[in-house]
């Protein structure tokens, strides 16, 4: 006997039942997601902004007093961390071997490279990790040539510039 019924019926939606049987969330309220997937249509960063799902803080501050980045990084031992200047912008790489977790093995890598504002000196960048695991990138900004003020005496002259 075979499990397919050989009669077809008229209405697809007749047997509601198989229909169940072949689809677990039949029914189910479908959100965006289940007709396209975003990342595959907007690539750009500045279209859809990545979201991490765990973890991985990064924090930018640009402005006229300062220049600091704060990352995230408790998942490696700070020997793990390297952080060097190159041109005219900063580098940091954290890697680690495979180590046992919570869900099995794991080996993490990442690198960020970010780009210091034209007065900024890569010489005095510098950085310091706290005991939350969140690294924290510094450098001041250029002091402001200081401008030197000259006051300029007006001289009274007798004669008229234009003769008639």
């Amino acid at each position: 006997m075979s499990i397919w019924s050989r009669q077809k019926p008229s209405d697809p939606w007749e047997n509601v039942c198989f229909s169940r049987r072949l689809d677990p969330f039949w029914g189910d309220v479908l959100g965006a997601g289940d007709f396209f997937n975003p990342q595959r249509i907007w690539r750009g960063a500045a279209v859809a902004p990545r979201t991490q799902r765990q973890g991985g803080m990064s924090e930018l501050v640009n402005n006229e007093s300062e220049f600091r980045v704060a990352i995230d990084v408790q998942q490696f031992k700070p020997e793990e961390i390297n952080i060097k200047t190159k041109d005219n912008s900063v580098i940091i790489n954290a890697c680690h071997e495979e180590r046992p977790d919570e869900h099995g093995y794991v080996k993490r890598e990442f690198t960020r490279q970010y780009r210091l504002p034209d007065d900024i000196d890569p010489n005095t960048v510098t950085s310091s990790l706290n005991g939350d695991g969140v690294l924290t990138i510094k450098a001041p900004r250029k002091a402001l040539p200081e401008t030197r003020e000259r006051i300029i005496p007006i001289t009274r002259e007798t004669t008229p510039q234009v003769q008639q």
